[in-house]
């Protein structure tokens, strides 16, 4: 009976994508000048796993490539060449092939063998150059013999080290080849192998799945332990194994959870599904993988039972008596278990924002010195949480961010060291909590914006008129203006006008709103305000007749009662209000969505000041209900999408109740042509 590898593949890929991630970063701080065993031992380990995973399961381009750049690592890690930027450059280079080449793999894509082959052999021409030692300081110190140890001229044992394995039950049936770990074994030494056989049953009860041979191995030659351990990295967690240097250095022991050989009656029937394998490659460790999907499962029905709870509080607030009190107090309590229950769901989502923030040191490493510029890169709130939605989403706007900084907001080291400043600009990334709301921040301490040219390429462009006075704020927002551009020279990394606008589109998406400041000479930060997570919205209930609106909190700038003399009329019936220093459009949302209100008159309701896009208006609605936590249905599933709302909620009541989009509905109200109405001129 063949075991079927194909069911650890996607395992084998998500593992291997995370050690690359790990790998890189120990590589940057090698880059940065931290020089260090541990990091170069990593860097190995990573190589090493993804060489005897792919060759386990067949991925032979993979394994022969990995096995080049694991032999170069293998001369860093003992010492015999030294760490050089050129290496780390190839190395880099040679993490992102690994990658290509998986993902190719992944996807049963050819590999771009051409390319893998001009690394490759940039690799050998690196390893055939006269090595020069470089001892790293932990194995220079573990190499110089102590005065006493000088001194004892008695013959040593051949160094080296005894090991014994023995297989568990599942080795394997989870893919792991005892003689291919020993193959691996013997390329550290000479290796020496006595099988135990007396394990074996009668040729009857003999399952094919278990192993039940157990090995006492010697391995001899000036190795490390973590070299010997590495070997049974992937078998770790299925064998019991023991591991004691030749001349009586106390033994490492690990022994498998659960060890104990069972019967060939008892062993399981098959491997596990990939859904229920464990993250980290011990049984018995502190997480498993679970499919988005069946979180989205579970994230929706807790959604719907928040809703039947609402409805069943409504329905019990006009009753009277005892058995009355008794219900609402239990619907309280229910209240509170199923707002916990939501939380802890919404949590099973959050994933730390480094794994946005993690590739941003290549990024800024490999474009700086591409623009002869030194760039310091500072993190801090990365551990930040958010909905892994919102993480996917909000990776390729903050890497035009990035870029743009590192183009058009960080100087030339001449430039800077002749302003005064240091030859090293300084990028910074920052997360945090505030209101309910994650912000994100990208700064950089370089020339900043200026505004003179900003608004003189807005004027070239048609994007404002001459005789238009612009707040320092709106010119600051022209940048996000579709097609607008401040470089002079268009290259492959700025200058064409397509990014920025596209940042502020993607944030908007996301239910964010996006932040702009700038002092010339001084530097610039970029500041994003984003929800949580997509699936649960904070709103302010607004009712219009009888139609209640959920407009979305975060778009919220403020609300007001306004008087006749603060109110203007404008051409083709439009009508714009004072707000201090500013002239804002009134949104009717009863006109906007063709709805019968109460209210006709500006001063018998209320308008609500919303922003978006840096553009505000008044929303003009009847009356302001309650706050409240609502759950996001889509409207596109079972109709389509409208301009202005963005989805729709079940109130506590059983009302439907849709959901305001702030940057749908300004664009709604300024193409009334979508409703058939004559188009209100702003001032």
């Amino acid at each position: 009976m063949s075991l079927d590898l194909t069911q650890f593949h996607e395992i084998f890929f998500e593992e291997s994508f995370e050690a690359l991630d790990a790998m890189e970063a120990a590589l940057l701080k090698l880059s940065a000048g931290e020089v260090d065993a541990e990091l170069i031992n990593t860097i190995f380990r990573v190589a090493h796993s993804i060489k005897g995973g792919a060759a386990t399961f067949a991925f032979n381009e993979v394994a022969g490539f990995t096995h080049v750049l694991e032999t170069l690592l293998d001369q860093l890690r003992a010492g015999k060449r030294q760490v050089r930027p050129e290496i780390v450059d190839v190395l880099l280079r040679s993490g992102d092939a690994m990658r290509a080449m998986l993902v190719a793999t992944q996807r049963k894509d050819a590999i771009d063998s051409a390319s893998v082959a001009k690394l490759r052999a940039e690799l050998e021409r690196i390893m055939s150059e006269s090595s020069t030692a470089a001892v790293p300081a932990s194995a220079a110190k573990s190499a110089t013999p102590s005065p006493g140890q000088a001194a004892a001229n008695a013959p040593a044992p051949i160094p080296g080290w005894r090991i014994k394995f023995v297989p568990g039950p599942d080795l394997l049936r989870h893919g792991n080849d005892p003689l291919r770990i020993l193959r691996e074994l013997a390329t550290l030494g000479n290796l020496r192998v006595s099988a135990d056989a007396g394990g074996i049953p009668p040729l009857n009860d003999l399952d094919p799945e278990v192993c039940r041979l157990r090995w006492n191995l010697e391995v001899q030659g000036e190795i490390d332990r973590a070299a010997v351990h590495a070997v049974f990295e992937w078998a770790e967690s299925e064998c019991e194994l023991t591991i004691e240097r030749i001349g009586g250095e106390p033994a490492s022991t690990h022994v498998v959870a659960a060890a104990t050989v069972q019967t060939p009656a008892a062993a399981p029937a098959s491997a596990p599904a990939p859904e229920a394998s464990t993250r980290s490659a011990n049984p018995d460790g502190g997480s498993i993988r679970v499919s988005i999907e069946k979180i989205d499962e579970l994230l929706n029905s807790v959604g719907e039972l928040v809703i039947t709870q609402s409805v069943l509080s409504q329905l019990a607030a006009p009753l009277e008596g005892r058995e009355a009190g008794e219900l609402r107090s239990a619907l309280a309590q229910l209240e509170r278990h199923m707002r916990a229950l939501q939380e802890s769901v919404m949590r099973v989502r959050m994933l730390p924002i480094s794994f946005v923030f993690n590739r941003f040191p290549r990024l800024v490493r490999d474009l700086g010195q591409r623009l002869g510029k030194k760039i310091e890169l500072k993190v801090t709130g990365d551990t930040t949480e958010l909905d892994k939605t919102v993480l996917e989403k909000i990776g390729d706007p903050l890497v035009h961010l990035v870029r743009n900084s590192i183009d058009h907001g960080i100087e030339m080291p001449d430039v800077r060291t002749a302003a005064g400043k240091s030859d090293h600009g300084t990028i910074s990334l920052h997360a945090y909590h505030k209101g309910g709301n994650v912000i994100v921040e990208v700064s950089d301490d370089g020339g900043g914006l200026r505004k003179d040219k900003i608004l003189k390429k807005a004027l070239e462009r048609g994007l404002v008129a001459n005789e238009t006075e612009l707040s320092e704020e709106r010119i600051l927002n022209l940048i996000f203006a579709p097609g607008f551009s401040t470089a002079d020279v268009v290259s492959d990394v700025s200058g064409r006008g397509v990014g920025m606008d596209v940042v502020r589109r993607n944030i908007n998406e996301l239910g964010g709103h996006i932040q702009i400041f700038s002092k010339e000479g001084e530097g610039s930060t970029i500041r994003i305000r984003l929800p949580l997570t997509l699936a649960i919205l904070d709103g302010q209930l607004a009712r219009v007749g009888k139609e209640v609106y959920v407009v979305p909190i975060v778009s919220i700038v403020e609300t007001i009662q306004v008087t006749r003399e603060r109110v203007c009329a404008v051409a083709n019936g439009g009508q714009v209000f004072r707000l201090r220093d500013d002239y804002l459009p009134i949104v009717r949302l009863h006109e906007l969505f063709d709805i019968e209100p109460d209210y006709i008159d500006l001063l018998d309701g209320l308008l609500m000041i919303v922003e978006a896009d840096g553009k505000r208006v008044g929303l003009f609605v009847d009356e302001l209900m309650s706050q409240q936590q609502v759950v996001i249905k889509s409207l596109e599933t079972n109709f389509k999408q409208v301009t202005g709302l963005a989805g729709a909620t079940m109130l506590g009541d059983g009302r439907v109740a849709l959901i305001l989009d702030i940057p749908g509905v300004i664009t709604r109200f300024q193409a009334p042509e979508e409703r058939g109405l004559a188009k209100p001129q702003a001032a």
